[in-house]
């Protein structure tokens, strides 16, 4: 299959569980080269996932002439990478850490939009995971909506793997839950990203409006 057929597929899959509702597929294209990206592109995407910082900022000024891409950083944040995040990106994906947030804030430039994020979650309580326990959301919530140069736009999480669909669909219902009352605390909150390649059908049918996906459009990763 091609990107292009890959791509259709996967609309056509989402828009049947949507019931109209419009859902934004991130294109997760960390280790692709821009042909692939290109191709994605042409095919309908338009939202960009990357996890490694210096591997996106190469790509990004590759394609800076395709002024409608929005880019994604969705890996793990640290200190040291604030800066070049917040010049070349719109959104970020996977922010726990007040600290984080400030960095991000401060580094963004005025001359920009505000940089779009969503509150990292570790729904599943995996030690192994990055992302703030349900009873701490609102407290970093409150601290981006204070920040001018962040805008809060939802939470996002990355489920433990495992193979019981029961526990994935408690998981993926247990965000929905808490979207929905932060959606009634603030009214820029919008997104609800969860679910990537392997279960993406499964986020979209319990209320993410945002799924990331890789292998399933890209083809199996190469490294």
């Amino acid at each position: 299959m091609t990107i292009a057929s890959r791509w259709q597929k996967i609309s056509e899959q989402i828009a049947h569980l949507a019931n109209g509702c419009d859902i934004t597929v991130i294109a997760v294209s960390k280790h692709q080269t821009t042909s692939s990206i290109k191709q994605a592109y042409a095919a309908g995407a338009r939202h960009f996932g990357e996890s490694y910082l210096q591997e996106a900022i190469d790509k990004i000024k590759q394609l800076q002439s395709v002024n409608d891409i929005n880019w994604h950083f969705i890996g793990p944040l640290q200190s040291n990478k604030t800066r070049d995040i917040a010049a070349h990106f719109q959104w970020v994906q996977s922010v726990s850490r007040t600290k984080i947030a400030q960095r991000l804030n401060d580094q963004r430039a005025e001359t920009l939009p505000a940089l779009n994020v969503l509150l990292q979650v570790n729904i599943s309580a995996d030690p192994a995971k990055s992302g703030l326990k349900p009873a701490e959301i609102n407290s970093l919530a409150t601290t981006v909506m204070r920040l001018p140069r962040l805008k809060l736009r939802g939470i996002m999480c990355i489920p433990a793997k495992t193979d019981d669909q029961h526990q994935l669909t408690e998981d993926f219902k247990h965000m929905f839950n808490i979207y929905q009352q932060l959606q009634q605390q603030y009214s820029c909150v919008d997104t609800l990203s969860m679910g990537m390649s392997s279960d993406y059908l499964q986020a979209v049918a319990n209320g993410a409006n945002m799924v990331r996906i890789g292998s399933a459009l890209f083809g199996p990763r190469k490294s």
